[in-house]
């Protein structure tokens, strides 16, 4: 019995699963041309006199690190670490602004005492320079306001 190949052959091997068949059923897509051949002598597949040798299942994972409660308390430490600094930080940064603010209370007098030595010694020259200047003028008053006024005022130029 010949396969025609012209038809579309499209084997597929039915076995039979009892141990005493030797035979292999060929069935073609038509189903028409059946081919009966014969299998080669059953053997059966056995391991090697002594045995395989052993396999090693067992899986070597890596250490995965430390548990969650390790961690938890690792950054729970360092967050409290990182908020101690954190208030320590914000009490000296407290103490060197109120150190600053106490010092400009007690510095302030005496800048304003020093200004007004200043100032002072300012006048005084400038009134010595006009007297100076103004020798020859007749009628002319030394350090008198020329508002015609008792009101002071404080001088707007100030010579160097």
């Amino acid at each position: 019995m010949g396969v025609n190949l012209s038809e579309g052959f499209i084997p597929y091997l039915e076995f039979f699963p009892q141990p005493y068949c030797r035979f292999i059923t060929l069935t073609t897509a038509n189903d028409h041309n059946r081919v009966l051949a014969m299998s080669v002598p059953f053997r059966q597949d056995m391991p090697p006199a002594g045995g395989f040798a052993t396999l090693k299942y067992q899986r070597n994972l890596p250490f995965r690190g430390p548990g969650s409660l390790v961690v938890l308390g690792g950054v729970t430490g360092i967050c409290a670490y990182g908020f101690y600094r954190l208030g320590m930080g914000n009490r000296e940064k407290r103490e060197l602004q109120r150190e600053k603010v106490w010092s400009r209370i007690h510095l302030v007098p005496l800048l304003m005492a020093e200004g007004d030595r200043d100032v002072y010694r300012r006048e005084q020259a400038a009134l010595a320079r006009e007297k100076e200047i103004m020798k020859d003028v007749k009628g002319w008053e030394a350090g008198k306001s020329v508002y015609n006024s008792s009101r002071y005022r404080s001088p707007e130029i100030v010579i160097l």
